[in-house]
Formats: structure tokens, sequence, C-alpha cells
């Protein structure tokens, strides 16, 4: 017997985003056919009866019908196309369905009392029989309200419905709500009733008092008003400044030296009038908008800058439905810097929280134009009249417009980092020109690296400078251990004085004493990465050294660089610059390498900065004074025309290989380098001479091993490169001719400590040599072992410190041959 087949419908596997985009359809082809059907004059029997189905369950809310199911229906397609498409929450449904209903019966109960005539519950029947107002759900839902709370009440539900509905789409809260009636009250009423902040910086100062603040009466206290920037600390003081410029000092016999008049050399700033309307305007925006995203706050002061304008704003007090009140905190305000720059359409917007010795809040926000701050204005200033300081500088203006200036010597040090384009060089040009306008040769000293070529080149020519501009990266090592040793001079001439600094020994020793003063030195280096490239542990042990010890001696750097990475901003080289300058950076790990803080990949860039002083422990904005070109044209000229570099007098005679051209020497001195002894060693030992050779055994680079094979070939050593990659000859003799105990180095070898015939011997049976070795055979402090040390070095005794602690090399045959010699002269040094 056959069996029969159990027939079943097919299952339809269709995903929830499936069913979805068919609802959407469906919905929407209703919708279009509910649409046609209302604007069809001629309808057939299944329109009709739809119609008037509508009607009678919606009254005037079926007209309603196509927009909103078209709308479901077209979100429901649309879903996944971008984001461009509004969100929509499940509360903005539920608001979307009330105001609906909230329609319904409104518009129900205007039918009732309009159209109709009779009892009220009469009226409502019959409205919705003819399809008027709410239609039958319109009057199932007015009629239970209507018998349970009467007309008056009815009335008070449909309005409460509403402020419902609109909390519901809008997310609208009573405090907003509140907060749009009183700026709607305060516009209708007279502008001069309308309390107003703290408006400095402005000309001409207008009268403000106090702005309301919640639970605070109506009599609130008025805030002090505040003298503006351009009529306090920014006015010149015209009395000092003549007396300054006029002065003249007189070098040796005959060199008289005359500082130039600022107006002669700079030129003024062009400040920028700006309406106080508008900054009240922003304020305005800034309290509406801080209260909207939760966070109330009164602007209290606006302090207009030349970049930026910075808004003080006291968190308020929040109230909770539970009756608990808590003020802002901080981090709330400080969380809210995008969605404020959204408001105010600000390019970027900064957030000090909080502003250092107040209980406000700094919001600071671009200009939409930037006014020029020039250096005669900063330096004609009042402030800069009352620093007393050899080294005083006019950095620019701070966020209030005023004149900030500060003092090299108390820094002492001054790093500087920004991109290209943010005002670091303008920065740069600023300190040297505010220095040459106070100081003349005899009291101040340049020495300036230049790598790049372009920045500082300038200046070449004029009596400050120790020497040339250095651009060669080859001298700078050298140019930094001439400071070291320019410093240990200066303070053995303290200890034998017994001053404790410079300020002490030129004042109070050296006219006594029938000596000349010593002027102080400022190290300009302008690109610190390519230092770190080239010598990276000599560059960052001479700066180091400097930076903690040459303070006293009256030796200041000022180092700059367009890439502060870890690699070169050294731990080690940050910890003893205790005053930074950031510019604009690219990221806010740069700003961290730099400040130990975001903040600095905010900037605007064009001289606006960040300053840390050494005894702040949060930066400062500030806009950087700017010079022209022509001004430092006009500048240089000024000095060129009363002298020339006199060059250096160091305290104690420089030998080769220091660096020779500090004594302004006119012939080239053959740059030698200090693994040449090494490198002769290792070709006599392995007959060959090869670039790779020199950078796999010494471990060094490639251009230092070429500089090297340069050396090689031009005293005779290795003969040129041969074709088709071979190797170079060797010849013996000519490299035991470099190391002939004879040689002109070993004859000038000079040295001025008594115990340094004993120190070669000590290394010679030791062979080994290390300052603490010294200390302990001799009998001698830290200080004089590092001097004793820092001879053998430049000498080629010993190599230079390895890192780790290791041992520095020795070099056996070049501490004999000095042995030899001065076996035979002991009266060499």
């Amino acid at each position: 017997r056959k069996k029969k087949k159990n027939w079943s419908l097919p299952s339809i596997n269709l995903t929830l985003d499936q069913w979805l985009d068919i609802l959407g359809f469906v919905l929407l082809g209703i919708a279009l056919f509910t649409l046609l059907s209302f604007l069809s004059a001629n309808q057939g029997v299944i329109t009709g009866e739809w119609l008037r189905l509508l009607r009678q369950g919606f009254g005037w809310g079926a007209y309603l019908t196509p927009l909103f199911l078209g709308g479901v229906g077209l979100w429901l397609v649309l879903r996944d196309f971008g984001d461009k498409l509004p969100h929509v929450t499940p509360l903005q449904v539920v608001g979307l369905a009330l105001g609906y209903l909230n329609f319904l019966v409104t518009a129900h109960l205007i039918a009732a009392l309009v159209m109709f005539e009779g009892d009220l519950r009469t009226a409502f029947e019959a409205a919705a029989q003819a399809g008027h107002g709410g239609g039958h759900l319109g009057l199932l839902l007015g009629r239970w309200l209507l018998q349970g709370l009467g007309v008056g009440g009815l009335i008070v539900v449909l309005i409460t419905w509403c402020f419902i509905v609109i909390a519901c789409l809008f997310g609208v809260t009573v405090r907003d709500v509140e907060t749009i009636v009183r700026h709607l009250w305060s516009q209708l009423r007279a502008a001069p009733t309308r309390p107003l902040p703290k408006v400095t910086g402005l000309a001409p100062p207008v009268d403000q008092t106090r702005m309301p603040r919640r639970a605070e009466s109506a009599s609130a206290e008025q805030i002090p008003v505040h003298t503006p920037a351009s009529n306090a600390s920014g006015a010149p003081s015209a009395q000092a400044t003549r007396a300054e410029q006029k002065q003249t000092l007189l070098i040796g016999d005959d060199q008289v030296w005359q500082v130039p008049a600022y107006e002669e050399i700079l030129n003024p700033g062009n400040g920028q009038d700006v309406s106080a309307e508008i900054l009240r305007e922003q304020a305005r925006l800034l309290e509406i908008t801080l209260e909207s995203l939760g966070a109330p706050a009164r602007v209290r002061e606006i302090n207009h800058g030349p970049v930026v304008t910075q808004f003080a704003i006291e968190p308020l007090v929040l109230t909770f439905p539970s009756g608990k009140e808590t003020k802002v905190k901080v981090s709330r305000i400080k969380s809210l810097a995008d969605d404020l720059a959204l408001a105010l359409e600000a390019k970027t917007l900064r957030i000090e929280a909080p502003i250092p010795g107040k209980q406000l809040i700094g919001v600071e926000i671009p200009n939409p134009e930037i006014s020029l701050v020039a250096l005669r204005d900063v330096m004609e200033s009042k402030k800069f009249a009352a620093v007393k300081s050899p080294l005083r500088l006019g950095l620019g203006q701070d966020v209030s417009g005023h004149p900030f200036v500060t003092d090299l010597t108390a820094m002492p040090h001054l790093l500087i980092a920004g991109t290209t384009g943010s005002g670091k060089s303008v920065c740069i040009n600023s300190i040297i020109a505010a220095l040459l306008l106070q100081k003349t040769p005899n009291e101040l000293k340049f020495l300036m690296v230049d790598p790049k070529r372009v920045e500082l080149t300038g200046y070449s020519g004029i009596p400050h400078l120790l020497s040339k501009v250095v651009v060669d990266m080859e001298r700078v090592t050298s140019a930094l251990k001439w400071v070291l040793r320019e410093m240990d001079g200066r303070y053995r001439k303290f200890s034998e004085a017994r001053a404790t600094h410079i300020r002490d020994y030129n004042e109070r020793v050296a006219p006594k004493m029938g000596e000349k003063r010593l002027p102080y030195i400022v190290v300009v280096i302008d690109e610190l990465a390519d230092l770190m490239m080239m010598a990276p542990q000599e560059t960052e042990r001479s700066l180091c050294r400097i930076a903690q010890m040459a303070r006293a001696t009256g030796i200041h750097l000022v180092v700059a660089t367009q890439r502060p990475s870890v690699d070169v901003v050294t731990g080690l080289i940050k910890a003893n610059f205790p005053a930074r300058i950031a510019f604009n950076v690219a990221s806010s790990i740069d700003s961290r390498v730099i400040l130990d803080l975001p903040g600095a990949e905010q900037l605007l860039g064009q001289g606006d900065m960040l300053f840390l002083p050494p005894d702040a422990p949060t930066p400062m904005r500030l806009q950087g004074a700017f010079v022209s070109n022509e001004e430092l044209r006009r500048l240089v000229h000024f000095w060129k025309e009363q002298g020339k570099p006199e060059g250096i007098s160091s305290a104690r005679p420089v030998q080769r290989p220091l660096w020779a051209d500090l004594q302004d020497k006119e012939q080239e001195i053959e740059y030698e380098d200090a693994l040449l002894p090494d490198v002769i060693d290792l070709v006599l030992k392995e007959q060959r001479a090869s670039i790779s050779l020199f950078q796999r055994k010494l471990r060094i680079g490639y251009t230092r091993s070429a500089r090297i094979m340069d050396i090689l070939e031009e005293n005779g050593v290795v003969g040129p490169q041969p074709p088709g990659g071979k190797a170079r000859e060797v010849f013996p003799e000519a490299a035991r001719r470099l190391l002939d105990p004879q040689s002109q180095d070993v004859q000038n070898f000079e040295y001025e400590d008594e115990l340094m015939p004993d120190v070669i011997d000590l290394i010679l049976r030791k062979e080994e040599a290390s300052i603490s070795l010294f200390q302990r055979t001799f009998h001698i402090g830290y200080t004089r072992g590092a001097r004793i040390m820092d001879v053998l070095e430049e000498n080629d005794v010993v190599g230079p410190q390895p890192p780790g602690g290791q041992t520095r090399d020795i070099r056996p045959k070049i501490a004999r041959s000095i042995q030899a010699l001065l076996s035979r002269n002991p009266g060499a040094g």
C-alpha cells in the first residue's frame, strides 16, 4: 500500500533586516495610495471606503496619515544609507505617538466647541459621527478625560501633554526652557539695564556690573573694574627708557659704545579695536551653551588679548530633582571643549582650568583678527622699565593684552620648540634683538650656532659676536667644549677672588683689582636636532654640564628645535632646562615632550605660544613679540658702524684641537678626528682600509668614516679608490709617520695642572682612566679631576665617555709620546 505524502507550505527564511525592508515598502505604498485617494476627485468603492474608515477613526488626523506612514516607511527603507539619516531614539518615537494622540483630542475638543451646539458630550459624539475633530479615537480619549476632569481639567492636561511631547521629541528640559525664556525677556528689555561682565583690554573702558547669578539676590555686589592693559602696564615709561637708551660705556681708552634708541630701530604695533558688544554677545552665547550642556556657569571677566579672548567663567550650582545641590565640576567643563568650539564657531578652543590665583575657569577663543604685538611696544612699557635685570626679555603680551617681561638670568636657560611657521625663529630674533638694544659688546657676547645657515647668519659682523656664526656641524662640538673651558676658567677666577657669581665679581672684585668686567655670554643654538643626529652623546653631555653649572658664571643657553621628540629633547636635557617655550606642534605627544602636558597642539601659530617659567607649575599663553627683517637690518647696521668683533679672550690658552675659529684666524685649520690613532692602528693591523671596516670595528657612522678616509688619503696613508670596487693600497710608513712622537700635536701639548705628569704615569701603569681614580690616588676634588680628564680627552689620551658607565678607551701610544715629551721638557705645560 502506497504511503500518503505529507504536503506542507515552504518555509520562508527571511532575516530581520529583510522583514523591515518589506514593511517599509508596504508603508510607503499605503501612504502613496492614501495621498492619491485624498487628491483624486473620482473615487472607487475601495478608495471611498478606505477614506471613510480613516475619517471615522481619526477625523482630521486622517490627513496626517500619509505623512506619518510615509515617514516611517522611508526611514525603514533608508535606515542603512549612511550617517546623514537622522537618528531616532525610542523616546522620540514615544513622543511622536503622544503628540499625534494629543492632536486628536485637541482637534476633537475644538470641533465640538465650534462646529456643534448643545451639550458638550453630545457635541463630542456628533463630531465623531461626522468624521470631524479626532474621529472615534479622539472621542474615546476626550470623553474619558472629560468625564473624569471636566473641561478645565481637560485643557490643563492637554497643555501639560504638549510640554511632555516637546521634551520627548527635542530633549528640552525645564532648565533649558527657563534659560530661553530669560534670554528672550532680556532681549525685550532695554540694553542699558542688562548687567554686563567685566571687559578688559578694550578702549575706551566700559562701566560694567556683575552678571546675575542663580540663587543670588537681586542686589548682587559689583565686580571691581580693573584698568585695561592699554592704560596700565602697557603705557610707555618715557623717562626710564630714554635714560637707558642714552647710556654710554667706555671700553679701554678710546672706544665708546652707545646703545640704539628704540624708536630709531623698531616700529610700533597696530592694535586692532574690537566691539565690546560683540564680546558680550559671545559671553551670552557661551553661558547659554554651557547651560544647555548641563554645566551652567556665568562669565565674570572678559580679557581681550592680541590673539585670543579669555572668558573667565564661574561654575554654578546644579539642582537635582531630589533637591540635592552640587557645583559643576571643573572636569565637566573641560570635557565640553569641542562642543563649545562648535557653538562659538571657533577654529580651536583652549580651556585653562583653573586660572592661576583665581576661582575661575578660562575659556580662550581665537579673535577674528590678530593684533600685531611689536617688540617696541613691549620694551617701552612701564612693566619692562620696572624690571631691573641685566638680561631682561620682552617676550610679548598675555591673554589680557599686558606686556610680559621675564629675565634670562633667572631662567637661566631657555628651550624653544615649534613647527615650521609657528613663530619659533621670530621668537629667537626678538630675544636677540631685545638684548642687542640694551647691552653693549663689553657687557654681552653671543655665540651663535646655525646649522641651517639662514636664520642667524644675518648677525655676522656685529661686535657682540665671539666669532663668526657657526654653520659647520664639525665645529659645534668643539665650540661647546670651549664654553665648558670658559666656564671652568671663570669659576677659577671667582674662587681666587672669593666671588660667588658674575654680578658679585663685576661689581665688587673687578674694580678693586683693576680688571675688566666679565661679559655675559648667551649661546644661541637654532636647531638642536641636527646636533643630536651628528654627536648625540657629546652634545647631550656638554649641554647638560653647561646648564647645570654655568648660571653663576653668566653663561646662558637658548636652544631651539622644530622636532621635539624624545630622541632630540632627552630627559636629561629637559631636566636642565626648566624654562621652556612651546609654539604650535604637530601632536599632543610633542607637546608633552616639551611641556610635560598637552595643549601646544591647539595653538594658532604666528607667534601664539605657551611659556613655562621655571617657578610655575602650568604654562601661560602669550603672543610673541614680532621683529621684522627690516628692523633687524637696521639694528645690525647700527652695531656694525660702531665696531667689528674683537674675538674671544678666554680664561686660559686655547690649544689645538679646540675651536681654532674662535681665535679669528684667517687660515683654515685641518680638522682631525679623535679616533685617528685607533684608525691607523686598525689599518696597520689589518693591512687594508675601507669605510665599511671603520664602521664595523669602531662603531661609527658612514659620514665620520668617510671623513676619516679622506684624511688618510690626504696624508698618504692610503691610495685613491681604484675602479671596480678593489681595495685601496695601504702605505705603512706614512701611517707610522702620523703616529711619530715628535709630531706637532704632541709638541704643543699644554696643561695647567701640576699633577699632569703623574696622571700620565698613572694611566700607563693602571691602563685605565676615570675621575674617581684621580680623586683616590691624588686626594683631589671632583672639579679638579674632571678638569684633568677634559685635558686628556682633548689631546686624545683617552676617548670619550661611553654610555652605560663603561670605562674610557686608553691610547697608550699617545700617552707614551706625551710622557717622553714631558721627561725631556718638564716645563712643557
